[in-house]
């Protein structure tokens, strides 16, 4: 074994593009004569003493950034929640061989990359050089403006296929869809499918400046748009509603929801709860009370994407961040993020980017005061101020069984 071992693991949710960083750091390190291996599902064998790992070679990865996953897969396990693990993932590393890591991963991996460098060096007397790449399809760390997360434009590309092949359905069938689309906590995401795929309407969390919205304001929003479109004469539709706006909808509306079960990160899992199957039973209730009848389909968004095949944006973006990452290692740096930004390799300190209190990110949202978010606004279908206008409001609400004054009342926010 060489002097020098760089040890890589990915962790939380599969992005596309992991093996494009496995590759630029695998073939970078090996060049200047380091050794490299792969560790299997992030810390959870490491947590428990097991060396579940794989020597990676130039040839072994020479291809793997055309496809998508990790061949060293990826696992949801935090080794800070239990000192003993803590203890004995630094302790199987250290075994190993390895004086550098690089982690592959969202926020949550990255507090955890972060807490084994630091108790490693203060409670064990151990030092492990560490750079985290980040990783997420939701596009949300706070990374440099206009500097995406890797494998969010493949996620994009790809569900916007999905978005626009439902939404030729929806207009051969005349019916509305309801996308649900990935998007924990921000709306980049289903706001890039949105937009790529002409739905007709969006909607995320950003949309709201209150904390809580009731889950009759989100279905009044898909209820409008479907009420306008009617009016105009097309009687189909699609509508992309974030995940993460669940999250928003005061529990005691998701009545029909038995039992919010949450990841060991605290995060709800959304694949368990059937959110666009109760939007969808909520907006044909709302429609029939008005007099409309409209056939809804659900569609979730999302799983699709993550181990897509990346496309040549991703491809390249992420072996820049691996070639990155080991570059940074070599020159003797240490905890950070490594981000490339105008075509420079930029760390980013983990003191400055994670919260000592919440141990994550602070999170990256839309911006809502961008032309990027108002022109996506701008494409959508939804009832305006000027939709309420005299010689038009009555054009609405013959739609309906509702008088001009009733619908004005109910649908004018």
């Amino acid at each position: 074994m060489s002097e020098k071992t760089v040890a890589i693991l990915c962790g939380g949710g599969p992005a596309p593009g992991m093996n494009g960083v496995i590759s630029g750091v695998t073939i970078a390190a090996r060049n200047n004569g380091w050794n490299v291996i792969g560790v299997y599902e992030g810390f959870s064998h490491l947590a428990k003493g097991e060396k579940k790992v794989t020597t990676l070679t130039s040839d072994d990865v020479s291809k793997i950034h055309l496809q998508g996953g990790s061949i060293i897969h990826t696992a949801r396990f935090n080794p800070t929640k239990n000192e003993e693990h803590l203890k004995t993932a630094i302790n199987t590393l250290r075994d190993l061989g390895v004086t550098h890591l690089v982690t592959i991963g969202g926020d949550d991996t990255a507090y955890s990359a972060s807490t084994v460098a630091s108790y490693a060096k203060k409670n064990m007397g151990i030092n492990f050089s560490v750079v985290h790449v980040p990783k997420t399809i939701d596009n949300d760390l706070p990374l440099p403006e206009g500097v995406p997360t890797f494998g969010f434009e493949t996620a994009r590309q790809v569900g916007a296929d999905i978005a626009t092949n439902i939404l030729e359905d929806a207009k051969t069938a005349q019916r509305w869809f309801i996308g649900i689309a990935m998007g924990r906590t921000a709306g980049h995401l289903p706001l890039g499918i949105g937009k790529s795929s002409a739905a007709q309407v969006t909607i995320i969390p950003e949309d709201f400046a209150d904390a809580k919205i009731g889950l009759q304001t989100v279905v009044d929003i898909i209820a409008g748009s479907v009420i306008k479109r009617l009016a105009d004469g097309k009687g189909f539709g699609l509508a992309i509603v974030a995940e993460g706006i669940i999250e928003k909808i005061p529990e005691e509306d998701l009545s029909g929801v038995e039992g919010l079960a949450r990841d060991e990160h605290g995060h709800i899992r959304y694949a368990e709860i059937n959110f666009g199957e109760l939007l969808k039973k909520a907006a044909i209730k709302r429609l029939a009370e008005v007099g409309v009848k409209m056939n809804f389909v659900t569609k979730d968004i999302g799983y699709e994407t993550r181990c897509a095949t990346p496309n040549a944006f991703d491809i390249e973006y992420t072996r820049d961040l691996g070639y990155a990452a080991f570059e940074f290692l070599q020159n003797g740096g240490a905890d950070a993020i490594i981000t490339v930004v105008n075509g420079e390799a930029k760390p980013l300190p983990f003191s400055e980017m994670l919260d000592p209190v919440t141990k994550k990110t602070a999170v990256r949202f839309v911006n809502v005061n961008s032309v990027k978010y108002k022109i996506a606004r701008s494409l959508m279908t939804l009832l305006e101020p000027a939709d309420f206008e005299a010689g038009k409001v009555e054009k609405l609400a013959a739609v309906t069984n509702l008088s001009v004054a009733e619908f004005t009342k109910q649908f004018k926010k």
